[in-house]
């Protein structure tokens, strides 16, 4: 991919995705550690112990990574006081000709037990870190950010996720090679073919996960995959390599604002779909500030848009009517002047809206969640030239609190610097054919292939570069194949990390624990 200016690169990754939230070898080690019912911290730490690991690459001059570490910690949930270990290690990652050229970083959160399930989580962007999903989400450990009115300066506090996974399963969260701590040893040109590719990705994470289940011993435990963002887009194509190509059948699948349909936001000249995705959030934002949103006032908006809306958009210029009928109704769904909602025909591209909508205060919407603002420090460009505010604020406090807990908690003494989200990964990432296909094909013959298996899509009702009517729109079109309730969409309230909010992210997990409850 041909450098991109800083402007252009940003809108990029607010496109392609973080993850929130948003990397691929042909062969991998995984961190591994032993977490059956009689696990104990001796136990952890020698399941964990690599390999012979040669140096790193000499000629990168890279200093080598440390060997794995582990600390056992306790949390309080819900009352009870729950123990568990920390590991995070690094693994080499080897071409065909079983040269090094690659290490993956692993952080994993084991508790004793028997039949305990386990979660393997990964971001996405490309080019983000898993310490969305491990601080923000799902981890035994919470860091506030991303939310409106904080600041990135504030001072960095861990506290007990009352919103963690951990009680019920195991978890897994795999930094792909380019994030966090995780590393090429090969030189740019031979990065791009070996990591920075779609289908060298899907194999590469598929075989992290595998191998860490079979140095583990957990082949039989009950499996799951929670992917958010490309992350998302990553979750069904790995699942249905596993199932089909490397023996492995997953119980489920958790997606979390996905990018399941890169292209369904083409042809925004003749096709209702791109306008389609983005006005139900653009209502939800709306009524998020008047204190109105809810399940309840959202399904007229929905049924709205799967109707007169899209059907106003077909028609065009052919029926003046119709238009003048639709350009109204949208202005009252929106609040939005009703001069802007006319001069745009009431279609609204991401960007334009998260401008417009604070423009009279100075500042300006994020696309990842339009009620997170920040101040305008170029009010007057003809087009945005400040970052996203969201992602703006989150990197500073991540890569702290990551960096302080990996070198400090857990003992895992790094010379290395830690991406949250390298820029970079997304330069070099190739947006070839096969990332434009998508995901769908893949969710389908998971689900087809396997009548037990699970889908739950989550999204936040404010997201803008994955939009939850995306995720509606690619389910209703997907035949029933047994139980009409293995692939669901559920929506909260916020934005694209939607589980940073507190009451959102317990609602997930309440919804998430109900699904891993079922046979």
């Amino acid at each position: 991919m041909s450098t991109l200016s800083k402007t252009k690169l940003r809108r990029r990754l607010a496109v392609a995705l973080c993850a929130l939230i948003c990397c691929a070898l042909p062969v991998a080690r995984a961190a591994a550690q032993t977490a059956d019912s009689t696990s104990n911290a001796a136990k952890t730490a020698a399941a964990c112990k690599p390999a012979a690991n040669p140096p790193a690459d000499a000629a990168l001059k890279l200093p080598p990574l440390p060997p794995p570490a582990h600390v056992d910690q306790t949390m309080q949930l819900n009352g009870k006081t729950l123990h568990y270990t920390v590991t995070v290690g690094a693994w080499p990652v080897r071409d065909k000709s079983g040269k090094e050229v690659g290490q993956v970083v692993v952080t994993s959160y084991t508790m004793p037990g028997a039949n305990r399930p386990v979660t393997f989580a990964v971001n996405g962007g490309p080019g983000a870190s898993s310490a969305f999903l491990n601080f923000g989400a799902i981890g035994p450990k919470h860091l506030a950010f991303g939310n409106k009115g904080e600041s990135p300066s504030e001072p960095l506090t861990l506290t007990d996720n009352q919103g963690t996974w951990l009680n019920f399963t195991d978890l897994v969260f795999i930094d792909p090679i380019g994030t966090g701590f995780s590393r090429s040893l090969v030189p740019e040109a031979q990065a791009k073919k070996l990591f920075y590719s779609t289908v060298p990705d899907i194999h590469y994470l598929s075989r992290v996960i595998y191998e860490w289940l079979v140095k583990n011993g957990r082949l039989d435990s009950r499996k799951y995959l929670v992917g958010e963002s490309y992350g998302g887009f990553r979750g069904p194509r790995i699942t249905y390599y596993l199932q089909s190509q490397l023996g492995v059948a997953m119980n489920g699948m958790v997606l979390i604002s996905p990018y399941l349909n890169p292209t369904i936001d083409r042809d925004k000249d003749v096709s209702p779909l791109p306008w389609m995705m983005t006005l139900p959030s653009i209502v939800a934002a709306h009524l998020e500030r008047e204190h109105k949103l809810t399940p309840q006032a959202m399904a007229p908006v929905i049924a709205y848009t799967e109707g007169d809306y899209a059907t106003a958009l077909i028609k065009g210029y052919s029926d003046p009517a119709a238009t003048q009928a639709m350009i109204q109704r949208v202005t009252e769904l929106t609040g939005l002047d009703p001069a802007f909602v006319k001069e745009s025909g009431g279609r609204f591209s991401a960007a334009a809206y998260a401008r417009e909508v604070h423009r009279e205060q100075g500042k300006l919407g994020s696309v990842y969640d339009s009620n997170v603002t920040s101040f305008d420090p170029f009010p007057y460009a003809p087009q945005q030239e400040a970052n996203d505010p969201i992602l703006a604020s989150v990197i500073a406090p991540l890569t702290s609190a990551m960096v302080n807990f990996v070198t400090q908690t857990v003992g895992w003494k790094v010379d290395a610097s830690y991406y949250t989200l390298d820029y970079s990964v997304d330069r070099m990432w190739d947006r070839g054919a096969a990332l434009r296909a998508g995901s769908v094909t893949q969710l389908r013959q998971a689900v087809a292939a396997d009548p037990d298996l699970r889908v739950l899509i989550a999204h936040g009702w404010n997201d803008l570069v994955c939009p939850f009517m995306g995720s509606v729109l690619t389910v209703n079109e997907m035949p029933v194949m047994g139980d009409p309730t293995r692939v669901s969409v559920h929506e909260y309230p916020g934005g694209h990390m939607f589980y940073t909010r507190q009451a959102s992210r317990m609602a997930f997990r309440k919804d998430v624990m109900a699904m891993y409850g079922k046979p």
